[in-house]
């Protein structure tokens, strides 16, 4: 198993940045007629997290996300670090391969 972190470039400054989770996204609801005391408190998964970004790069993340399924998935690495995870060297060449083709210097790939 490799794994791998995804260096998106900021839209703004331009700089190499990664999502990282620093708390769980809690979620209530509000009743209509009475009181509901009930939260429930969840990290986002791999993809959720890499859709959030939107807008903050420059890359289309719906485009990011269908090429790391074709050789991996994005995982969210003790519950604060987003991570590629694929099989073998190869598959990890051909990903970065097509990330590269696909987005030139605005999307990196880096072992871990």
């Amino acid at each position: 198993m490799i794994r791998a972190k995804l260096w998106f470039r900021c839209a703004a400054m331009h700089d190499p940045v990664t999502p990282v989770i620093l708390k769980p996204a809690v979620i209530s609801w509000e009743a209509k007629k009475r009181d509901v005391e009930l939260t429930i408190e969840r990290a986002f998964n791999g993809d959720e997290l890499v859709l959030r970004m939107k807008g903050w790069v420059t890359v289309d993340v719906k485009k990011v996300i269908e090429i790391v399924k074709e050789y991996g998935f994005l995982k969210v690495l003790d519950e604060r670090d987003l991570v590629v995870e694929v099989e073998t060297e190869k598959d990890f060449e051909a990903l970065s391969r097509d990330l590269a083709e696909a987005f030139g210097d605005q999307l990196d790939l880096e072992k871990i």
